[in-house]
């Protein structure tokens, strides 16, 4: 069983990231990062029109979901490899009232025809698959022409401590390759993607590519 299958470190996990208020000092103190960036572009998921087809992938346990508010008119699919993160997923929207498609899938292959979305979200997610780069092709590969994909890792070359986090989290099977600022760059160009906007605080990248 992974580590993102589990329950104690799902819930750790969600503990870590649903909350602002926990979730800035830990990222200050790991990651030497100022995550306030990453909370904003959650909130301006509220903005999105009526009708906006999103995928989040991989959802975690739902963390996109918070940006959402009900009656918003929005398709919502969710997937994520770990069937622990699609019930969280699953749990939160019924909470929060708002209507969810969550379906197992893998980051390599996703399950979607080719333009099927309107804005791709992966928050926390391309430094712990194995492929990033294959994960952002795939994700540009679901867009719909003039869409958008919108998230945030966590790259190597921010300092030492940063880099040797990242290698003790390597090796427990938590994050996977991983890759640079650079790196994220040329995935996005391969991938056919037009970078518009790209934040570095510490270890921490958000961005978006059209």
């Amino acid at each position: 069983m992974s580590a993102w299958d589990s329950r104690l470190f799902g819930a750790a996990y969600d503990l870590g990231v649903e909350r602002e208020w926990l979730a800035r000092p830990v990222a200050r103190l790991l990651w030497g990062a100022d995550v306030r960036p990453l909370y904003d572009t959650l909130r301006r998921l509220a903005d999105l029109p009526v009708g906006t087809s999103l995928l989040d992938a991989p959802c975690g346990g739902g963390v996109a979901l918070r940006g959402l508010r009900p009656g918003q008119g929005l398709r919502y699919v969710g997937a994520d490899l770990s069937q622990a993160m699609l019930r969280r997923t699953r749990r939160r929207a019924q909470r929060a009232g708002l209507p969810a498609d969550v379906v197992a899938a893998d980051l390599a292959r996703l399950p979607f025809a080719d333009g099927g979305f309107d804005v791709c979200v992966t928050f926390n997610g391309l430094h712990c698959v194995p492929d990033p780069a294959g994960a952002v092709g795939e994700l540009a590969r679901c867009l719909a022409p003039g869409g958008r994909l919108v998230g945030d890792l966590i790259v190597r070359g921010a300092g030492r401590r940063q880099d040797a986090a990242i290698a003790a989290l390597r090796r427990l099977g938590i994050f996977g390759e991983g890759g640079t600022v650079a790196e994220l760059r040329a995935w996005c160009a391969a991938a056919g993607l037009r970078i518009e906007h790209l934040e570095r605080s510490g270890a921490v990248v958000a961005f978006s590519a059209v």
